[in-house]
This record gives structure tokens, sequence and C-alpha cells, in this order.
């Protein structure tokens, strides 16, 4: 279930993708510039470029290799009646009152909203508690601190 992501959720890998892409040309200038100033042994621009460029090239490849194992999911194909993977839900914690807004989403888009709504991971713990729970329906998360109870109050 944690191959999964949205089409937004792809859309924003690619784009990462397209800009680490297009300052990889730059950071191999820098690296040939800098290894043009002599001994490599103590020139630390040389020493920060390669490490820059390989930053790029891990995350290059790994985004890669992730998005070739994503499966897109469209949510609005899937049924609600109950709490599912792109869902947008509203729930109560029951022992303060406290009300959050969570966004289902795969691992790879948690990312920060301008809004009072979190993305939270299908993997994580109370996006795996929340899974299939209807409205009304209450779930426990175990966290570090003891049970959270929550109740859903709402799935869009």
């Amino acid at each position: 279930m944690s191959d999964y992501i949205t089409l937004e959720g792809m859309q924003r890998l690619q784009k990462k993708i397209n800009i680490l892409a297009e300052e990889r040309p730059a950071v191999i200038d820098q690296v040939q510039a800098a290894r043009e100033l002599g001994d490599l042994s103590e020139n630390a621009e040389y020493h920060a470029a390669k490490e820059k460029q390989r930053s790029i090239e891990r995350e290059l490849s790994y985004l890669n290799s992730r998005m070739a194992s994503l499966k897109i999911i469209d949510p609005s194909t899937l049924p609600k009646d109950a709490v599912r993977f792109g869902a947008y839900i509203k729930i109560i914690e029951v022992s303060s009152n406290e009300i959050f807004n969570y966004h289902l989403v795969g691992v790879d888009e948690i990312y920060e909203r301008d809004d009072e709504i979190i993305q939270v991971s299908i993997a994580s713990p109370i996006g795996k508690a929340m899974i299939g729970k209807k409205v009304n329906e209450e779930f426990i998360v175990q966290a570090p601190k003891g049970d959270r109870f929550f109740k859903i109050l709402e799935i869009k």
C-alpha cells in the first residue's frame, strides 16, 4: 500500500526531478572549474562541488527508481463510505476534543501545505488506524506516550 501516489504527488516528484536535472550541468561546471584550480587534496571548492554533484545524482537516482515503482491512484474512483487512500478526513481526539483535518496520501507526497489540512501517510500509525473506518466510528492509535482515541467526523 505504500507504493500508491496521487496524480498530484507524482507531478510533484516529476517537478523535483526536473529541477535537479536543470541544476546538474551547473554543478558539473563547478566541479570542472574547481578541478582546474590545482591540487585536489586541499581544494575545498572542488570537494564541495563534488559532494553537491554526488547529492544530486543520489537524489535523482532515488526519485527515478521510486517513480518506477509507484502506482497512481485516482481517489475520486474509490468509494467514499469509509476512509481510503486519498480521502480527506475530519477527526476528533476524544480526550481533548481537538479536531484534526487530514488528507490520507502516499509516503512520497508528504509536504507542508498553506492550510489547516495535515497530510498523513497511509503507512503512518494514524493512517493505518483510520483505513476502513466509517463516519462516527472510533479508532485507537498506539503512541509512545500511550493510546490515543479518535472518532471519524467526516470523510470526503
